[in-house]
């Protein structure tokens, strides 16, 4: 983590300090917060942009939006042909109409997926967990918990339910299959259903992150170990063991198992070797997701406002910008909030601004050509840190924010870019 400390002109990385204004100072990016994450259970980074995007807007269970991705329909196409060739073999009177039930079953099977990750979602609200959106996707489907549990406890429940009511589900089509006669198109589909959510409940037990047992190994060592981290750690690499495993494992279980066709078993070896390295490939990058997630939330404590701000002086309206800047910098400040005749602060001068001022137009240019006005949420309370002050920002887009005490007093203002910096230093120290 890089310190700044109030009212000290910082070093541009040329061994001499810089100043509001200063035409050789580097120049700052303006851009808003918006790195990217995993979501989840796991989900978040906590400065993640909120737009939609993801796919399809299916609708709102719970208030959550739940979108289905692109790739959603070519997993769907590749199940209905699968599938179809299995129908075909079982029942081969249907013909040309396998497909349609075919696809009917790939729909069925990932509105299971859906109940999956709403059984999540649905714990995540009862323990006042915000949840981003739902999204189906290739190989499954993601429910973006916008934070973590607090306790290990919730955080077991939290991932135990998902496979839990894929256990019920796989029970529910088994009691229908008693209920039809075995070897037609309803029995069929029952015991596909069946089958295909015992497997999804298997699969996502598995301990190693990012799948659910992953999870609850996680919580498990967690409250044995009483650090998070410990547990996020040990879940992780176990993913990531768990990533090989599947990589190799796979294509060997399949072919010992007599489950490639003898007379295509070139054909069906590329693909279980094809399938085996993106499912290892998806669980590789989510464990190390999960540990970088999990080094954020860990320092994300270090993000402090009062840190970060910059000291400030207050000029009015009409002062003249090339003033100013010399009472910044007889000040040692690095910011310049404009009051009004009372003192109160009207509005934040824009570093960008300042920039592209050149200096022999400075003694003309007023403050307040160059200031933006402060708008509801771009006042930040000195005390913010952390994902506080990152859903602060998130909420309320601005390249400067005025930092205030809890009295109302100027305290400085804040720079996007500085917070920037200092989330980029504090991913980038080595772990503990």
């Amino acid at each position: 983590m890089a310190d700044t400390d109030n009212g000290e002109p910082r070093d541009d990385g040329t061994g001499r300090p810089t100043r509001p204004g200063d035409p050789s100072a580097p120049k700052r990016t303006n851009a808003p917060l918006t790195p990217g994450g995993p979501g989840g259970p796991g989900s978040g980074d906590p400065r993640r942009n909120r737009g939609t995007g993801g796919g399809i807007l299916m609708g709102r269970p719970f208030g959550v939006p739940v979108y289905v991705a692109p790739s959603w329909f070519l997993v769907a196409a590749l199940i209905t042909w699968v599938f179809g060739g299995q129908l075909d073999r079982v029942l081969p009177e249907l013909g040309g109409a396998r497909y349609l039930i075919a696809l009917f079953f790939a729909v069925a099977f990932y509105a299971s997926v859906l109940v999956h990750e709403l059984a999540h979602t649905v714990a995540a609200l009862r323990f006042k967990l915000p949840v981003r959106r739902i999204q189906l996707q290739f190989f499954g489907g993601v429910s973006e918990i916008e934070k973590e549990s607090e306790t290990p406890g919730r955080e077991f429940v939290l991932a135990f339910v998902g496979p839990l009511l894929s256990l019920v589900l796989a029970g529910v089509f088994y009691a229908g299959m008693q209920a039809v006669e075995p070897g037609t198109v309803p029995g069929v589909l029952l015991a596909g259903l069946m089958i295909s959510n015992l497997i999804v409940a298997a699969f996502n037990l598995l301990p190693g992150l990012p799948l659910d047992g992953g999870r609850m190994l996680r919580a498990v060592i967690w409250k044995l170990s009483g650090k998070a981290m410990t547990g996020t750690v040990a879940a992780a690499w176990t993913g990531r063991g768990l990533a090989v495993a599947v990589l190799i494992g796979f294509p060997l279980a399949t072919h010992a198992g007599g489950f490639t066709d003898g007379g295509a078993g070139g054909f069906d070896t590329v693909t279980d070797a094809l399938l085996a390295a993106i499912l290892a490939a998806i669980i590789w990058t989510g464990a190390g997701n999960s540990l970088r997630m999990a080094r954020l939330r860990e320092r994300l404590p270090d993000l402090r406002a009062r840190r970060l701000t910059r000291r400030a002086v207050p000029v009015e309206n009409d002062t003249p910008l090339s003033e100013a800047l010399r009472r910044a910098n007889e000040a040692g400040a690095r910011a310049l909030v404009v009051v009004d005749g009372h003192g109160d602060p009207v509005s934040v001068v824009r570093e960008s601004a300042i920039v592209g001022v050149p200096e022999h137009r400075r003694p003309w240019v007023a403050v307040s050509t160059l200031a933006q006005d402060l708008k509801d949420g771009m006042r930040v309370s000195a005390e913010l840190a952390g994902e506080e002050l990152l859903d602060h920002l998130r909420a309320t887009p601005a390249t400067e924010y005025l930092v205030v005490e809890e009295t109302g007093e100027i305290y400085g203002v804040l720079s996007t870019t500085d917070v920037e910096k200092a989330f980029v230093a504090a991913m980038a120290k080595p772990s503990a």
